[in-house]
């Protein structure tokens, strides 16, 4: 029988996501794709993705029709607002006086995504000293489609490791031991986020039991003097 996903493998994969309507490209994985539909950043890297089935690394609707499906193949899903990035919520949408995004220095105009007091929205309309801005998801409301090629599951505990820590988007050195991984920072890592991460990697990758936590001095960097003799 061919391997097929289940809940709690990692799996590495390339994927196209859509907006259904226009079949519009908003994310992939591949730069061929994005160069051809003018979406290509110089400054992004164009990789496979390496997710944990079931544990919301994905939208929902991936999460699900992932479950059961073979490697090596490719699949077409279409996913609903409510398996994606939610429907639109009118509450999200405000009227907001124009003069607090001048206190900014932010000169508003439809379509211009701000920061307001650390919530992220779109500039829909302005119309005098008024602004509205939507604080829902851009692709809030809006049906998906996704090509996904699945590439292989991935059982190396460093990948698994490396991939869960990108994902959290946490950056420290580690080193493992059996089923103990210590994390190594610079910086205390406060008890709270220990506990956190803690409950999140081994929940995450079964091969861990134990995390610990070090902090290290900063390694220092070359001066470039150099001490010549004649």
């Amino acid at each position: 029988m061919p391997e097929v996903l289940k809940e709690g493998d990692f799996v590495e994969l390339d994927y196209t996501g859509k907006i259904l309507e226009g079949d519009i490209i908003f994310d992939t994985t591949l730069e061929d794709v994005a160069k051809q539909n003018n979406l290509h950043d110089p400054k992004a890297k164009y990789e496979p993705v390496i997710i944990c089935l079931g544990k919301n690394h994905v939208i929902a609707g991936l999460d699900k029709n992932l479950a059961g499906k073979e490697i090596g193949k490719t699949y077409v899903f279409e996913i609903p607002p409510e398996e994606g990035f939610g429907n639109k919520d009118p509450k999200k949408i405000q009227l907001i006086s124009t003069s607090k995004f001048r206190e900014q220095k932010i000169t508003p105009m439809p379509g211009l995504q701000v920061n307001l007091d650390g919530i992220l929205g779109t500039i829909k309309a302005v119309s005098g000293g008024r602004t509205i801005v939507d604080f829902n998801h851009p692709l809030s409301g809006k049906d998906l489609k996704y090509e996904v090629t699945v590439k292989r599951i991935v059982t190396d505990l460093n990948e698994k490791i490396d991939a869960t820590l990108k994902l959290l988007g946490i950056n420290m050195e580690k080193e493992i031991l059996a089923d103990k991984l210590t994390l190594k920072s610079p910086e205390e890592v406060p008890k709270e986020m220990q506990e956190n991460l803690t409950k999140i990697i081994t929940e995450t990758v079964k091969e861990i039991k134990t995390v610990s936590f070090e902090q290290v001095t900063k390694k220092s960097e070359p001066s470039g003097q150099t001490n010549n003799k004649i």
